[in-house]
C-alpha cells in the first residue's frame, strides 16, 4: 500500500521542467509537478486499484495525482454525485477526457449522466455529456435519437463552449462515418459550421475538421 505522502513524493521525483512548461503552456495552473505520462503509468502499475487513495489524490487538486487518481480509482465505488463533482472540478481538458476514458466510460448505468450532462449548463459536464454520446455512437446507437442529435448539434455547436465543442464535432463526425444515412447531412453540417476547418494538424494526422475527417475514415474503411 502506498500513503498518499509517498505517492505525492513519487510524483514530485519524477516531474520535470519541461514538462512543466509544455503543461503550463496548455493551461495547467502552478499545482502540478509535470510528470510524463509515461511515468504516471509506471507508478499505477504498482499501486494497481485503491479507491481510497485515488480519491485523496484527486483532492489535491495537483494535475499529475489527478492523472495517477484516475488510473487507480474503482469506478463502481463512486456515486452519480461523486462523479459529477469530479467532472465539474476538472477545468484541464487532458485530465477531464481520461477522466471520460478511463472512469465514465466504464461506469455501470452511465445513460442517466449522460442524459443529464447533455443538458447541463456546466460547460465540464456538457462536454462529458457529449462524449459519452459521441461512444454511444459508436458501441450503443440505439439509446439515441439521431437525427435530432444532429439537430443539437447544427443548432448549439457554433455557440458552445470550445470545450463542448470539441466532444460535440466528435459525435458529429462519428454519426457521418458509422452511419451511410446520415452522412450526406453530418458532412453538410461540418461544412456549413466550418469549426476546426483551418485547425493546424501535424503530418501524418487526421484533421478534426468534420468533412475531412469523416471522408478519411470512410475511406479506409473500403
Amino acid at each position: 500500500m502506498m500513503t498518499l505522502h509517498e505517492a505525492l513524493a513519487k510524483l514530485e521525483s519524477l516531474g520535470t521542467e519541461r514538462m512543466r512548461e509544455f503543461n503550463t503552456k496548455h493551461g495547467v495552473g502552478p499545482n502540478q509537478f509535470g510528470v510524463k505520462m509515461g511515468d504516471i503509468r509506471g507508478v499505477a502499475s504498482k499501486i494497481k486499484t485503491d479507491h481510497a487513495l485515488a480519491l485523496e489524490l484527486w483532492d489535491t487538486e495537483n494535475i499529475d495525482a489527478r492523472f495517477l487518481a484516475i488510473l487507480v480509482i474503482d469506478s463502481k465505488k463512486l456515486s452519480k454525485e461523486e462523479i459529477t463533482e469530479m467532472v465539474k472540478s476538472e477545468k484541464f481538458t487532458h485530465v477531464a477526457d481520461w477522466l471520460s476514458s478511463y472512469v465514465i466510460k466504464d461506469y455501470p448505468d452511465n445513460e442517466p449522466l449522460r442524459k443529464e450532462w447533455m443538458e447541463s449548463s456546466d460547460v465540464m459536464c456538457a462536454r462529458a455529456g457529449w462524449s459519452l454520446a459521441s461512444g454511444c455512437v459508436a458501441r450503443n446507437p440505439d439509446v439515441l435519437d439521431l437525427p435530432a442529435i444532429l439537430d443539437r448539434i447544427e443548432a448549439e455547436m457554433p455557440a458552445a463552449a470550445p470545450e463542448v465543442q470539441w466532444t460535440m464535432n466528435s459525435t458529429l463526425a462519428n454519426i457521418g462515418i458509422k452511419f451511410p444515412e446520415y452522412r450526406a447531412r453530418a458532412l453538410s453540417i461540418g461544412e456549413r459550421l466550418g469549426i476546426y476547418r483551418d485547425f493546424p494538424t501535424s503530418k501524418g494526422c487526421t484533421s478534426p475538421f468534420a468533412p475531412i475527417w469523416i471522408n478519411e475514415m470512410v475511406r479506409r474503411q473500403v
